[in-house]
């Protein structure tokens, strides 16, 4: 089967990322792949504000709405789902746009992650074990490899979970094993990205402005429901725009200093974003929403 012709658009949150790939995929004719953490999940909708059905304008999305809320999801699922578009788009004669946030899972995609073993049950229980007592555990995997463990927090469970996995089922310490299985490029070919730009102050109001849409919409509502249903534990649980709402409904926040809290640590979260898409992508074609669409769509 021939390649797909796919395309990436990246930018910080808010920035009019969602009516551009849309726009673009029209042109193109072609399917789109969302870049979004919170997006990836049903019944999440108004805090990850997914484009609505009527917003995708009849273009088929992909890696929106694909799990639930308190089901596991890593760049590794993500790298799959990937692998499952693409291939799509190869059966059905479409080209793919990429578009969305977090673009750690682009650049995975461009550099590749490393092949983890497979954990039988008793390394599990194992493993399950030493996280008993976080302290003891990181004091192990500190000794045992401190280079991979100087990159880790003594309290990422999650993170030590793996190394723990990785050293009980192979022998091997976390650094070893990545040495002798380097990561492997799911795209090899060019790839062009282009990033939307805004000037911070004209983004804040842009996430002031959208945050306030959410609450208007129902966000208080949703966050209760998603609350009853899945508990705090989840750790989407612990996204922007629903700790805060959780706070608000604790009662340490009023609403309006919830409003306020949820822009500012969203216009942070846009900083950081812009940060990370500059240092880690090169030849990037950047420009405003305006001038972006104008080559896209040329």
């Amino acid at each position: 089967m021939e390649n797909i012709r796919q395309l990436a658009i990246i930018g910080s949150t808010a920035s009019g990322k969602t009516s551009l790939a849309v726009k673009t995929a029209k042109h193109h004719n072609a399917h789109i792949l969302s870049l979004d953490s919170l997006s990836i999940y049903k019944e999440i909708d108004i805090v990850s504000a997914k484009p609505t059905v009527e917003e995708r304008e009849g273009i088929v999305h992909f890696g929106i709405d694909v799990i639930y809320p308190n089901e596991d999801f890593d760049v590794t699922t993500f790298i799959d789902l990937y692998k499952e578009v693409y291939a799509r788009c190869q059966q059905e004669g479409k080209n793919l746009v990429i578009v969305g946030g977090t673009s750690f899972y682009l650049k995975m995609l461009l550099d590749g992650v490393s092949t983890l073993p497979v954990i039988d049950d008793e390394r599990k229980r194992e493993t399950g074990k030493l996280l008993q007592d976080l302290p003891a555990a990181y004091t192990m995997l500190e000794k045992l490899d401190p280079l991979h463990m100087s990159h880790i927090e003594n309290n990422d469970r999650y993170r030590m979970e793996k190394a723990l996995h990785i050293y009980l089922q192979t022998g091997e310490t976390p650094t070893a094993y990545f040495l002798s299985h380097p990561p492997k490029p799911t795209i090899s070919s060019a790839l062009p990205i282009y990033q939307i730009e805004w000037e911070r102050e004209a983004l804040r109001k842009r996430i002031a402005l959208r945050t306030e849409i959410m609450v208007e919409e129902g966000l208080i509502d949703e966050i209760c429901m998603l609350e009853k249903k899945y508990t705090r534990k989840p750790n989407c649980m612990k996204a922007i725009g629903i700790k805060e709402t959780l706070a608000y409904l604790d009662g340490v926040y009023s609403k309006e200093m919830m409003i306020e809290k949820i822009t500012t640590n969203t216009s942070r979260l846009a900083k950081r974003q812009k940060t990370f898409n500059n240092s880690q992508f090169k030849n990037v074609i950047k420009g405003s929403v305006d001038e972006l669409e104008k080559m896209l769509l040329s």
